[in-house]
């Protein structure tokens, strides 16, 4: 039986103090690494070729996922797994994502795994933040991105299956970068939120408006923080309840002031 080969592939922007220990994780593990880098202006690409990837420069768009499609489409190896420089894969998750890929001939075409998110100082396991299961292993030319949307997840021909072990996810230093990412985010929907609008009419609109405001981040902040026990995530917990809340008002105010 032919031995099953591995691609990682990433996106990356001035990812400098992740990329190292993302690739530290894989090296072992991948048969190739691949990175589409949006002209990162730290060293980013210097750290990345000294782990032997192959490295393509273009422009770094908005919708982050347009060039990890750009990765996955150059992957050459029997199955795709696509990461970010702030993830980290477990000796654990490594030694099973070994196990999922050889097992062939097999009807599963991807697999679903589990991700911790790491928040101010803990990992966030209540909220709903926990499983939060990420598509990111499929068999080349099986998996694709949709490139609509930063939170959207992979679509996948063919059966998929779950891992169990978690990837470790660290996106944030401190709480600084949390709310420049953040506000970033809140940019992206008020552009999505935008679109939509336009389709409305004036009564609608004044509905719609109501939502964004109101209605929508109070659901969410009592779903994750109270329905979903955000509040056993200590004072982290809350933290991320409510800016999760807040994105939707704040992203709706930025829609009604953007000029496009």
């Amino acid at each position: 039986m032919k031995k099953q080969t591995l691609s990682v592939v990433m996106a990356t922007f001035n990812e400098e103090e992740n990329i190292k220990a993302c690739l530290d994780s894989v090296k072992e593990l991948a048969d190739e690494i691949i990175i589409v880098d949006g002209s990162s202006t730290d060293k980013t690409v210097e750290i990345a070729k000294k782990y032997g990837a192959k490295v393509v420069v273009t422009d770094n768009p908005p919708i982050f996922h347009i060039n990890k499609q750009k990765a996955i489409d150059m992957a050459t190896k029997d199955w795709v797994l696509q990461l970010d420089a702030d993830e980290r894969v477990t000796q654990e998750l490594k030694e099973e994502l070994r196990k999922a890929i050889s097992h062939e001939p097999s009807a599963i075409s991807g697999y679903w795994m589990p991700r911790k998110n790491y928040f101010l100082g803990r990992f966030l396991m209540k909220g709903g933040q926990y499983p939060d299961y990420t598509l990111r292993l499929y068999k080349r030319g099986k998996g694709r991105l949709p490139q609509e949307d930063v939170h959207e997840q992979a679509i996948v021909d063919g059966e998929v299956g779950y891992l169990e072990n978690p990837l470790l996810h660290y996106p944030y230093k401190n709480f600084s970068e949390y709310l420049f990412k953040w506000n970033r985010y809140t940019d992206l929907i008020s552009g999505q939120i935008k679109k939509d609008r336009l389709k409305r009419s004036f009564v609608e609109r004044l509905f719609f408006g109501f939502f964004y405001l109101i209605i929508k981040p109070m659901h969410w902040f009592l779903l994750t923080y109270i329905r979903h026990k955000g509040f056993m995530d200590n004072w982290q917990g809350f933290v991320f309840s409510l800016f999760s809340a807040l994105r939707f008002p704040v992203a709706y105010v930025k829609c009604l002031r953007r000029k496009s």
